[in-house]
């Protein structure tokens, strides 16, 4: 919609407290508002916040990491958080809450890093834990961790750039030189506007590994160094090579994560020591209760948080004579003490969100640590022929000091010292400059000899830099050299032990459910009552909506199954216990809604089995019926709706469920009758079978209804028997007016 445009407005008089424009309603495209607004949002967030770099780091982490760094927290002592947060507010300009809950997110004591950043003192949570809360900054100290020396070494060596803050007063690095490839090592998660990343930590000495593995040879198979994801808190991987190859390809996939436990013979009880790292100890007991409460964990006595300042636990109690190994199989599939972690390793490359693999992950890394040595290098080279050009300088005047004394004192202006020294010992300007500036207590053989002894170490100094740049394998040498170092230093065991997918015993839950009589009530309008025999005789008459009527009466067990068909060639798969039991004075639950059918789609009829066994008989006005075998609407899983029940290429006029063939009768529109056995037709496996045509129609007639024959109802049987396919008979006017009853 275009613009309208803004008319002058009209002159008033007032000239004070007058607004232009004020009050006037201006018309404009919703597409150009979300352009104009919403992109530069959503970007923002994109590259601002919510996405790590290769460096490993989000940027509220960098800035807040720098500002620790600049404050001399790498070496220094502790101090107050609050004055950290305070501090690194001149280069994020978020409130400190956020600032301060990075900072938590960082340190050691909250425990969500495999190698923490921040050496922390005081309450700062844990990230097992849901509802413990970490002390305001006032009351909490922290210094940067020791591993913080690898982002560090070289931030002052221009291997990176630098950039203004939010109010241009001062330089904060882009990407921070980690000497090791941390986008790996330690866990990261965001949601941005469009996109989210979420990526596992890996054991820091494997992934070191992996990358002079890959250095060293691009087609190296990551298995042999990199077993699998190692978590901060733990926990028992359930390894499947098919699923961690296409996360170490794709980076995306997901794994299973079990918790470590352990049985205390002498308490009865199980204690948990380490959980998934998607979950938390307060989901994970709330659960166990909820379990508990419902009768699905009848072996747990009791379940508690026993965390303590030694460590995480939870403690379950069990009832005499509980095997704790099938009680655990049950507690995996029943709760997060068993979860899975889904990995989307997406990373800003260049500006660039991209999701990688572990593969392109390390050379991603490789080649921005390759760019940082080569600046490095460059700058250390640079820094040594200038020291080298000095001291160049400053040995020719060793030829004659007493000539360069003579120059200096000779000399009547200032200004004209270092052109004088320049002509008196053929240097340059700057070489010049420098002696000109040496003290005279230094204007000594000895001072002098003592300064260019170094001339011949920074000439082999500058020969190996030089030989550096010029060569990338030399690079990645100086860049194993430094990883093998990292290993050494800061290497540790794996936190999380490897179980392989095809040795463990997956345990099938098996729910008791009480077993007892009741009677199964279904009506025309697809309300479904449930009433014990007992409740039964106690009960007078049905209640029921006005203009329903029962359809159907079973006799059945409470764990049977029920099968609701629909008008929409739909089966809904239900258990007769998942539905209270009920009074004669009820109306009983709609099932539509009790099943959550599609908008408008209505259950026609009930079948109950315990077994499957039998068939289900479909009549479709077209003449045709097919007979399906209960057993092709088993499943294995819990299936609660299965599609393609019936044929849909002609609307069925009955839905029969039959234990045994036996005869059915159908009536056509033209008043015909045909009385045939079932066994006439072959069952099927397939659900949507068309059937077979039983009653021949001409055109414009149908089969009006279809039911099972109760024997003696019609008077001459033989006259309505026809072998298949037949039109069926015309009864007796008696027959008729018995068929008009029915």
């Amino acid at each position: 919609m275009p613009r309208k445009e803004k008319k002058p407005p009209k002159k008033t008089g007032k000239a004070q407290g007058y607004i232009a424009g004020a009050g006037e309603i201006v018309e404009q495209d919703v597409g150009d508002t979300l352009r104009k607004n919403y992109m530069p949002y959503a970007m923002s967030v994109i590259l601002s916040r919510a996405l790590p770099e290769i460096d490993g780091l989000k940027p509220s982490q960098r800035k807040l990491l720098y500002t620790m760094y600049k404050m001399g927290l790498l070496t220094g002592a502790r101090t107050k958080s609050a004055n950290i947060v305070g501090q690194t507010m001149k280069l994020n300009p978020h409130g400190d809450a956020a600032i301060y809950d990075t900072m938590v997110r960082l340190s050691r004591g909250y425990e969500a890093l495999l190698h923490p950043y921040v050496d922390s003192k005081g309450n700062f949570g844990k990230a097992y834990s849901r509802d413990m809360a970490w002390a305001a900054p006032r009351y909490t100290e922290a210094k940067l961790d020791g591993i913080c020396k690898e982002f560090f070494n070289d931030i002052d060596r221009d291997t990176v750039d630098f950039a203004d803050n939010y109010d241009s007063t001062m330089k904060e690095p882009l990407l921070l030189p980690a000497s090791f490839p941390t986008i790996l090592t330690n866990p990261s998660t965001g949601i941005a506007v469009g996109m989210a990343c979420n990526i596992c930590s890996f054991n820091l000495a494997e992934v070191c590994r992996t990358t002079i593995a890959l250095m060293r040879d691009p087609e190296t198979d990551l298995f042999e160094t990199l077993l699998a994801p190692d978590f901060p808190g733990g926990g028992q991987l359930i390894f499947d090579r098919a699923q961690m190859e296409r996360i170490y390809g794709t980076g995306r996939g997901s794994f299973r994560v079990r918790s470590k436990w352990g049985y205390d013979k002498s308490a009865n009880c199980i204690d948990v020591t380490q959980i998934p790292p998607s979950t938390n100890v307060e989901v994970i007991v709330e659960k166990i209760i909820e379990l508990a409460k419902g009768s699905k964990l009848k072996e747990v006595a009791d379940v508690r948080d026993e965390t303590d300042l030694t460590g995480m636990k939870i403690t379950i109690d069990l009832k005499r004579g509980v095997d704790p190994e099938k009680l655990m199989q049950k507690l995996f599939k029943l709760t997060t003490l068993e979860d899975s972690f889904a990995c989307n390793f997406n990373v800003l490359v260049a500006g660039v969100p991209r999701v990688m693999g572990v593969r392109e992950l390390l050379e991603e890394w490789t080649a921005f640590r390759i760019e940082c040595v080569r600046r490095r290098t460059y700058f250390d080279l640079t820094k040594k022929q200038e020291k080298l050009h000095l001291l160049k300088g400053l040995a020719a005047i060793l030829l004659d000091i007493d000539k360069a004394i003579k120059i200096v004192r000779e000399t009547d202006e200032e200004a004209e010292v270092v052109p004088n020294l320049m002509i008196g010992f053929g240097i340059d300007e700057v070489q010049a400059e420098f002696v000109a500036e040496i003290r005279l207590r230094h204007l000594n053989r000895e001072y002098i000899l003592k300064r260019t002894e170094e001339t011949g170490q920074l000439e082999k100094d500058i020969k190996e830099l030089e030989g550096i740049l010029g060569s990338k394998a030399k690079i990645q040498n100086v860049i194993i050299k430094e990883l093998e170092a990292v290993i050494k230093t800061y290497g540790q065991p794996r936190k999380t032990i490897l179980l392989y997918a095809g040795e463990i015993e997956e345990a099938v839950i098996t729910e008791e459910v009480p077993d007892y009589p009741v009677n199964l009530f279904f009506t025309r309008e697809g309300y479904f009552k449930k009433i014990t025999p007992q409740s039964l005789r106690m009960s007078g008459e049905q209640k029921l909506k006005e203009g329903d009527e029962l359809s159907q009466q079973l006799e059945g067990q409470n764990v049977g199954e029920l099968l609701f068909f629909s008008d929409k060639c739909q089966v809904y798969k239900a258990r007769a216990f998942d539905f209270d039991d009920s009074k004669a004075s009820v109306l009983g639950d709609y099932i539509p809604a009790k099943l959550q059918m599609d908008e408008g789609e209505r259950a026609v009829y009930m079948a109950y089995t315990t077994d499957f066994s039998g068939y289900m008989f479909f009549v479709f006005e077209n003449g045709k019926a097919a007979k399906v075998d209960m057993s092709a609407y088993q499943t294995k899983t819990n299936r609660k709706k299965l599609i393609s029940a019936y044929s849909d290429k002609s609307p069925v006029v009955a839905v029969i469920q039959l234990p045994e063939d036996g005869l059915v009768l159908l009536t056509a529109s033209t008043g015909k009758l045909l009385l045939f056995h079932t066994g006439q037709i072959a069952s099927k496996t397939t659900k949507n079978t068309q059937g077979v045509q039983a009653m021949n129609l001409k055109k414009g007639q149908r089969v009006i209804s279809a039911q099972p024959y109760q024997e003696g109802s019609l008077k001459n049987e033989g006259r309505y028997k026809k072998k298949l396919p037949a039109a069926g008979s015309l009864p007796s006017e008696e027959e008729a007016g018995e068929q008009m009853k029915l």
